[in-house]
């Protein structure tokens, strides 16, 4: 019987998309990217918006560079939360990482950082970014990048924005709010 996915209130941050597509398996939340040691300034304002919030869970590989960029990271944002996989739980393959760990280690792991259940009902669906133009027309995208902008939560495809609309827990006031600035453009 495979186990129900948690859900998770902060941010989870990992390095990668194989670290990504793992906790994926395991648990529902935000997961951002840092893509190793070079976080781009984009990704450390996407990081502190989720510190401030919602908070975060770092969540980086058993090895020397996963320590390091844990290191930065703790350094920036001295609150935030800290799960941790034994390198043994994460090897495979001849290689240390996140995405070797099972998903009932994952969840362990997230669980033993104390995370948030969130149980909170998603306030934005697909539908909503059809109506707003932010899906299925030729300036969508674009849509989606303004709209990220200001908020300060990025763009990304359709299914992606929809995921930090909802993770970094905007409301409707401020969507709307916002969407109204764009079109008084």
């Amino acid at each position: 019987m495979t186990k129900a996915k948690l859900k998770i209130k902060e941010a989870i941050v990992v390095e990668g998309r194989d670290d990504t597509a793992a906790v994926k398996k395991a648990a529902d939340g935000l997961i951002i990217e840092t893509h190793g040691f070079g976080i781009k300034k984009e990704t450390w304002e996407l990081i502190k918006k989720a510190y401030e919030k919602q908070g975060i869970i770092i969540f980086t590989d058993p090895d020397f560079s996963g320590e390091e960029i844990r290191r930065r990271l703790t350094e920036k944002f001295p609150e935030a939360k800290q799960a941790f996989l034994s390198r043994s739980q994460a090897t495979g393959k001849g290689d240390i990482g996140i995405e070797n760990a099972s998903p009932g280690d994952i969840r362990e792991a997230l669980s033993k950082a104390h995370c948030t259940d969130y149980t909170g009902a998603e306030i934005f669906k697909e539908e909503d970014l059809f109506k707003a133009g932010l899906a299925g027309r030729a300036e969508s995208k674009g849509r989606r990048q303004e709209l990220g902008r200001l908020l300060g939560i990025g763009g990304g495809n359709a299914k992606t924005f929809l995921n930090k609309l909802n993770g970094f827990n905007i409301t409707r006031e401020e969507f709307d709010e916002t969407l109204r600035t764009i079109d008084h453009k």
